[in-house]
């Protein structure tokens, strides 16, 4: 089939326009898209009562929120944004319109909890240093304890040395005792009676000092051994006290002890909006009797 020129239209008629079949197909999208769409309201913003409750039951959580592990320095920053945040979209809703006692009130809490944050936050930052001061007081006791075992076991050694040569002259003397009271009871030519007794006398006498030098020795370690023990009790007893002190500090920075500063805070905070919404029902109240 050739080619068919267009006809014209003749004079006078009205032209009317059609768009393309691309441009139509758009438009059946555009229609389809739209259907099934609710209508939408503009949001109404929320009721004073709404503002409220949910501002406090913000505060509440913050006020109860606890930190996972120290340092919790390291949350604070973060809390208090999110307490400055709460108070912002309660002071700035439209339907609220604080009073300047609510803002001032606001402001101490707010200035009171910073400033205690902050004093724990210094102190947590000594942690390390706690955690070195502990070490080196251990350091110390471990070293107390290493020349007290050291010098006991000296002293020990010293003392089984001397105890045995004591203890073996002793044996040998009771032996050579009863080797004299055999001479006495038995015959023995070449040794006199007179010898036999002053034999017997010597040894006797011997055995004697020899059993005395052994108490004696006894009674010197004894001593050396006490004197030793209350040295030892002496350097130890303020060292296990600074270990005492350190763990104590240690344990109370790896608690999160701004809790409870932090739940007063927040408790002030919900008191004071509670205190404005009553001054603002009472004059609220006051105006409506005026007017009528």
């Amino acid at each position: 089939m050739g080619y068919q020129p267009r006809k014209k239209s003749p004079k006078g008629a009205i032209h009317e326009y059609r768009k393309p079949l691309r441009e139509k197909r758009k438009d059946r999208k555009r229609i389809r898209r739209g259907v099934g769409r609710p209508y939408q309201e503009e949001k109404q913003p929320a009721t004073e009562r709404e503002v409220s409750e949910l501002t406090l039951r913000r505060l509440h959580t913050l006020g109860t929120q606890k930190f996972g592990s120290s340092p919790f320095s390291e949350h604070f920053d973060r809390w208090l944004t999110n307490v400055t945040a709460v108070l912002y979209e309660f002071k700035s809703h439209p339907n609220i319109g604080v009073d300047d006692q609510f803002v001032t009130e606001c402001a101490q809490t707010f200035s009171s909890i910073k400033n205690q944050l902050e004093k724990m936050g210094h102190r947590e930052t000594t942690l390390d240093q706690e955690l070195n001061n502990l070490s080196d007081w251990r350091s110390r006791l471990k070293l107390i304890n290493k020349e007290y075992a050291t010098s006991a076991g000296a002293i020990k050694s010293l003392r089984n040395r001397e105890t045995k040569l004591l203890y073996n002259a002793i044996n040998r003397l009771k032996k050579e005792q009863d080797e004299v009271i055999r001479m006495k009871t038995g015959f023995f030519r070449g040794i006199s009676k007179k010898n036999r007794e002053q034999k017997e006398v010597t040894v006797v006498q011997e055995l004697n000092d020899k059993q005395t030098e052994l108490e004696l020795v006894m009674l010197d370690f004894n001593a050396k051994q006490k004197e030793l023990r209350a040295e030892y009790e002496r350097k130890r007893e303020p060292v296990l006290e600074e270990i005492k002190k350190f763990r104590r500090i240690i344990q109370i920075m790896e608690t999160d002890g701004s809790l409870e500063e932090r739940w007063f805070a927040c408790e002030a905070l919900i008191d004071a909006i509670n205190s404005f919404l009553q001054r603002k029902a009472t004059q609220t109240n006051n105006s409506s009797q005026g007017l009528a």
